[in-house]
């Protein structure tokens, strides 16, 4: 057995506020959500005017980066980049997923929704850093 580093509900707390943050000095209204290493959430926050579909939104994009064990960006541009058949894939692939790394394991990840997806990633990388984390294994 090894052991391995885990996802607090604080860890939670301050990625989401850090994100938080981001969101409003830009006045972005946007819906925040953090997830475990296989995918469950731990956390989901629907800043004040945020749409109601990003509520359903959100969390599959941090599902979809901790499944495929990439930010969402690379499954949107591989779709983008014409391979279709990831439209079958049973995540969500738009930008705003991103992964949560420490000393190379995927500890889960954050999805923000309702913003532009770069707007959306933006958002959840200030919240991955704030942790101490990186986006990338």
């Amino acid at each position: 057995m090894r052991t391995r580093q885990v996802l607090t509900l604080d860890d939670a707390r301050r990625i989401a506020a850090a994100a938080e943050a981001e969101a409003l000095e830009h006045d972005w209204k946007v819906v925040i959500a953090v997830c475990d290493e296989g995918g469950h959430l731990m956390w989901l926050q629907r800043l004040d005017g945020a749409q109601l579909m990003s509520v359903e939104v959100a969390p599959e994009k941090a599902r979809a980066a901790v499944l495929a064990r990439r930010p969402t960006k690379l499954l949107e541009d591989m779709v983008n980049g014409g391979r279709y058949a990831g439209l079958h894939l049973p995540v969500q692939c738009i930008e705003g997923g991103e992964l949560i790394v420490v000393d190379g394991e995927i500890l889960g990840a954050v999805g923000v929704s309702g913003v532009k997806p770069f707007e959306d990633a933006q958002v959840a990388r200030a919240g991955v850093v704030s942790i101490g984390a990186s986006c990338t294994p």
